[in-house]
């Protein structure tokens, strides 16, 4: 417990505003047309400790051309908050979970975590990208919830000018998991593009079900998600869980805002209508008041995408599934585009 005791006073610490962001580790790249700032794993000092979302490729500033399009969408984080509320004028994320900035990425296995089924109250489950966890009841799963990390794993971090590879080296002999976790968050030469490359080798004795999805926390020059906004798809959008009629709809292929989102306001939804050809992961997101958007591509099919925005954040939500045998690698990519367009001049 003594890891999640420290987890726990560290955030706490955070939650009071003791802990300034130049304290946690960070890095800086850059190809000349994009920068890129992000938070680094740490199981001490890091921005985010928690064991929801993956620790490497926390951004918090992505600028292009005067415009920025990662960075805080919280005022505050406590404790005592499931998921996100308000105080006042603040929003207040859950200090465990929720509190992490920019392309955020989480694994998920049948709605829980890899392993979590089948261990018993003190035994282990994984979450990767995160590590080990104590599973400490017989209770569900709960993504909103902190478990005690047993292990982190080892993390190696790799920086160059234009490219930072993060590498995560985890295995559990109680639960007889393994892997070895890559991601690369790299720059491409001469374009406004980013491009996460991932790659996953199971080298446990298990074999590795999963997905993965990108929580893609989008705060596009602090702009409210409303009518300004246009998010398109490749696909005819069928709704799976159609958005509050107050706030928005789904038109053809895109998720319309009928209202700008103000005080307490929230628009999520869920979406099918995809295939299973990976060209139809390709979403759009543009803001026509300030003239800048963002192309999001994979290369892998589509097996799920949700939708969630409140006033300060939209975060587009994109999945993907793989099986992993013993001893076998999975590769996958997320292309990012970022652009400009004539804004507006209403």
């Amino acid at each position: 417990m003594i890891m999640m005791a420290t987890l726990v006073f560290a955030l706490l610490e955070l939650a009071a505003g003791l802990l300034p962001a130049a304290d946690f580790p960070k890095a800086e790249i850059s190809n000349g047309q994009i920068r890129v700032k992000l938070y680094l794993p740490d199981a001490k000092h890091g921005f985010y400790r928690s064991t929801r979302f993956d620790w490497s490729g926390v951004v918090y500033t992505l600028e292009y051309k005067g415009h920025n399009y990662y960075g805080p969408w919280f005022q505050k984080i406590a404790p005592n908050v499931q998921d996100v509320d308000h105080e006042g004028q603040d929003i207040v994320s859950t200090t465990y979970t929720d509190a992490v900035v920019g392309p955020a990425e989480e694994y998920q296995t049948n709605g829980t975590a890899l392993g979590f089924d089948e261990a018993k109250p003190g035994g282990t489950f994984i979450k990767i990208g995160v590590g080990t966890l104590r599973k400490p009841d017989e209770a569900g799963y709960d993504h909103f919830k902190p478990y005690e990390i047993v292990d982190a794993g080892k993390w190696t971090v790799t920086k160059n000018r234009d490219s930072i590879t993060f590498v995560q080296d985890l295995a559990d002999p109680s639960s007889q998991y393994g892997y070895i976790y890559q991601k690369t968050m790299r720059l491409t030469k001469g374009k406004p593009e980013m491009v996460l490359e991932h790659s996953l080798k199971n080298t446990g004795s298990r074999p590795i079900q999963t997905s993965m999805y990108n929580h893609n926390f989008l705060v596009l020059d602090n702009q409210p998600p409303g009518p300004d906004f246009m998010i398109a798809f490749a696909f005819q959008l069928e709704a799976v869980r159609p958005p509050n009629k107050s706030f928005g709809e789904l038109r053809g292929n895109q998720i319309v805002y009928l209202k700008t989102l103000e005080g307490q306001d929230r628009m999520s939804t869920a979406v099918r209508g995809f295939s299973d050809s990976p060209k139809d992961y390709d979403i759009r997101v543009e803001n026509r008041k300030v003239g800048a958007g963002v192309r999001i591509t994979g290369d892998h099919p589509l097996t799920n995408v949700a939708y969630w925005s409140i006033r300060t954040v939209l975060a587009i939500e994109p999945y993907i599934s793989m099986t992993i045998d013993p001893g076998n690698e999975f590769t996958w990519k997320i292309t990012y585009d970022y652009y400009t367009l004539p804004a507006s001049t209403k």
